[in-house]
C-alpha cells in the first residue's frame, strides 16, 4: 500500500498496475494456519471474506484504472481498497493479534 502511495504520488500508472493485483491476490496462509484462523472467526468468516472481496475488487479496479492512465480512478479505488482494509483491521485485528500472538 505504501508503494502505491508513492506511485500514485508520482503518477506512475503503470508501477500502479504492477502492484495492484499484489494487493488484490496477496498470499493466504497455509492451510493449517488458515483452518485454525477460520475456527477462530467461526460465525464471523462471512464478514471477514467479504471484507477480504472488498479488497480484492477495489485493488483490481484500481489496476485497471491504472492501465487506461484514469488518475481520478486510480485514487477512488484506491481509497475504497484503504477503507476495506481498515474496516477489516478495525473488525477483527485486536482480537486477531491477542489470539494468535498475545496481547501487544
Amino acid at each position: 500500500m505504501q508503494a502505491v502511495t508513492g506511485a500514485i504520488s508520482k503518477e506512475e500508472w503503470t508501477l500502479v498496475a504492477e502492484l495492484a493485483p499484489k494487493i488484490a491476490k496477496h498470499a493466504e496462509p497455509p492451510l493449517g494456519e488458515k483452518m485454525r484462523i477460520l475456527g477462530w472467526l467461526g460465525t464471523d468468516a462471512g464478514k471477514f471474506r467479504g471484507f477480504d472481496g472488498q479488497v480484492q475488487d477495489a485493488a483490481s479496479a484500481m489496476g485497471d484504472a491504472a492501465k487506461r492512465g484514469d488518475g481520478q480512478a486510480v485514487i477512488a479505488a484506491f481509497s475504497k481498497t484503504q477503507q476495506s482494509c481498515l474496516a477489516c483491521h478495525q473488525s477483527f485485528r485486536q482480537s486477531f493479534v491477542e489470539q494468535f500472538y498475545g496481547s501487544r
